[in-house]
């Protein structure tokens, strides 16, 4: 596979994957609303870290180790879902007592989170990440490594650039619409993403303790 096959390739399934709303999504929406399009790359940033991260332990032959550990899946799932639900209920509190606000006054302002930080924990809490690359991603990184870092670096951009590319539109095409939003509104946006983020973290609870029943049979 050619070096600008492998960037193309990796573009197009990176953008299914990104284009799937989870909890990374449920946070660009968030803070898209409070900061601008900015959260949109610096929530990508705080992503890629991560999957840089990732890429250089498959790199480095951790993945070979890490796709028969059914008990690191079934962890993250556990330690993952627990992270979700605290966002989660931060986020519910807010949107049901009213205290947020677009014009950043009260009190969801003053715990507004660095989104940076909220893209890279949020990426690492979905045990699906994990498991993408682990499998998905140590593909890729096998067929790029012939080609040296020239085919590594293909594979990683064009992943990377979907989810810039997608994450960037998802906050634009909010900032445009942000004068239509009113506290209110915006109140009751993040109550719903919150209900969204709890729901996540039930089922990627129940998804860890899966992985680890399979352990004890």
């Amino acid at each position: 596979m050619k070096v600008a096959v492998i960037f193309s390739t990796a573009f197009v399934v990176g953008l299914s994957g990104s284009m799937m709303p989870g909890p990374v999504t449920a946070v660009i929406i968030e803070q898209a609303l409070k900061r601008g399009f900015r959260a949109g790359p610096l929530v990508t940033l705080g992503h890629g870290i991560m999957e840089a991260i990732m890429l250089g332990l498959l790199v480095a032959g951790a993945g070979r180790f890490l796709e028969g550990e059914g008990v690191v899946a079934g962890v993250i799932g556990l330690v993952g879902g627990a992270f979700l639900a605290w966002m989660g209920y931060g986020m519910v509190k807010g949107g049901w007592k009213g205290t947020l606000s677009l014009r950043g006054e009260g009190e969801g302002a003053e715990r507004s989170r660095n989104p940076v930080w909220a893209g890279a924990l949020t990426t690492v809490s979905n045990p699906y990440w994990f498991i993408w690359w682990v499998t998905v991603g140590a593909g890729y990184v096998a067929l790029s490594q012939p080609h040296g870092a020239g085919g590594i670096l293909a594979f990683f951009g064009g992943h990377i650039l979907s989810d810039l590319v997608w994450f960037s539109l998802v906050a634009l095409a909010l900032v445009t619409g942000k004068n239509f939003f009113s506290d209110r509104i915006y109140n009751g946006i993040i109550l719903v993403l919150g209900f969204f983020l709890l729901a996540l973290a039930a089922y990627f609870c129940w998804t860890g303790l899966k992985f680890l029943a399979v352990l004890v049979r």
